[in-house]
């Protein structure tokens, strides 16, 4: 946890966005595996952390908008829970860790709710994403469940994405504490690729360099020759010389911020001249995007531009031909690079996505894209200081897509289909930083992870 005036000045801070009414945030509780006493590894609500830190379940937290105070409802722990599990801080050790001096037991919650129900307050709550969590809120609320959802708190929703989007300096060090883990990890991949070794063993050997720093991975690692597939998380193939692994992961620390890096590497240590060329494109495109980060330009606007070089790259390979302008107007880039630049990232590797995509990543100025590609742009409105993002361009080739594509005749004036054809075998190259804006410009988080085709090969040679 952080120091106890971090979430007393946080929820503080929410209040000047609503005025009435009570927000209710519930903890996660344990998810079992295969039994109730056999459960997945424990993961906090990000949102409950940011206001209450506490990294526990069997909680509540509530902000009381009118009268100024903060509740935390729990129960300390019983003689045969401390038998099983030790002992852990009691709850009034918990709340002034949180700055709270009103601690309750959880039973007590429900009245407290009810008496404010009955007053005609209104209970803020945002959505639930885990069923057991909508159920509680139902309970609680009295609400049919089914309503639960479309009655979550808009109000308290673009509060909290307000709030979460500016990361403090506390935030910004403990992503970078996550994206040092995941130097780390990215490096090992590069020294342990070869002919003949299993995904699997690098993927595990990597899960465990993010658990020995005390957390977790911040996502399924993704990792894998076939990197056309965007987030393949299947580790069962032998390493086959001549082929490139995509590697898309990265470290979440005991604070439980994330750090999310790509790279991509040849099994053999060495890029052949076709990778070469591919590799160069996507990194003319990464260092570019980077270097166009600044407070008030839209990052829809970053995005078309690395859409841009990806398709002069490709003019100039043969692969795309015409008018650039026009073929990434038109999106025909979009079979070679069919998502977005990037995306915010913080608590949440996706940041605050269960919140809505949308609300978070785009404005009534700045409207999300409907067309193949770009509709998958998480982040277009205008960057801020203090934004933390992804910078991730790519180029695949998906047989599937080449194939429907070609059928379909489509893009013909922007896409040399039989030249094409001879990649339709090469994977996928992606290369992905964590950026934070800055009042000037940008800065790249965390120690410099190997990304030009020099770097690379030094690391894996080593």
């Amino acid at each position: 946890m952080f120091k106890a005036e971090v979430y007393s000045t946080r929820r503080n801070k929410l209040r000047k966005h609503l005025s009435s009414g009570v927000a209710l945030f519930p903890a996660n509780n344990e998810s079992p595996v295969n039994y109730p006493d056999n459960t997945f590894h424990y993961r906090q609500d990000s949102s409950f952390l940011y206001f209450f830190g506490i990294d526990q379940p069997g909680l509540a937290g509530i902000i009381d908008f009118e009268s100024g105070e903060d509740y935390l409802f729990g129960d300390d722990l019983s003689l045969d829970e401390i038998i099983w599990m030790g002992h852990l801080p009691s709850m009034k050790l918990l709340g002034e860790k949180a700055g709270i001096s009103q601690v309750l037991p959880y039973i007590k919650l429900s009245a407290y709710l009810e008496d404010a129900l009955q007053k005609g307050r209104v209970i803020h709550y945002l959505p639930p994403y885990r069923d057991d969590t909508l159920l509680e809120i139902a309970r609680l609320t009295n609400l049919p469940w089914e309503k639960v959802k479309p009655g979550a708190s808009l109000a308290l929703i673009k509060g909290v994405i307000a709030l979460r989007s500016i990361k403090e300096p506390v935030e910004v060090e403990d992503i970078t504490r996550a994206v040092d883990t995941s130097y780390e990890m990215h490096t090992t991949v590069m020294k342990m690729a070869g002919p003949g070794t299993y995904e699997r063993e690098i993927a595990g050997c990597i899960e465990g360099i993010a658990l020995s720093h005390g957390a977790m991975t911040a996502f399924p690692i993704i990792l894998s020759m076939d990197g056309q597939t965007l987030h393949n998380h299947y580790h069962g193939n032998i390493l086959e010389q001549g082929r490139l692994i995509v590697t898309d992961a990265g470290a979440e620390t005991v604070n439980h911020y994330a750090g999310d890096i790509t790279r991509t590497v040849p099994v053999d240590g060495k890029f052949s001249q076709k990778q070469k060329e591919i590799y160069e494109i996507v990194l003319e495109a990464e260092v570019s995007s980077i270097d166009k980060i600044r407070p008030g330009t839209p990052y829809r606007d970053i995005h078309r531009d690395a859409a841009r070089i990806i398709a002069l790259g490709l003019k100039d390979l043969g692969l795309m031909k015409g008018d650039v302008e026009e073929a990434v107007n038109a999106g025909a880039h979009a079979m070679f690079f069919p998502h977005g630049l990037g995306h915010m990232m913080g608590l949440d590797v996706h940041d605050m996505e269960g919140l809505g995509e949308n609300l978070v990543g785009y404005s009534e100025e700045i409207q999300r894209s409907d067309q193949f590609g770009t509709a998958y742009l998480r982040l277009g409105k205008k960057l801020e200081s203090g934004y933390v993002i992804t910078v991730e361009p790519g180029i695949y080739f998906i047989p599937a897509l080449i194939d429907r594509w070609r059928s379909e005749g489509k893009f013909t004036a922007y896409i040399d289909y039989e030249k094409v054809e001879s990649y339709k075998d090469f994977g996928g190259i992606r290369i992905e930083d964590d950026i934070l804006v800055t009042d000037l410009g940008s800065r790249v988080l965390g120690k410099s992870i190997p990304k030009t085709v020099k770097e690379v090969e030094d690391m894996m040679r080593s």
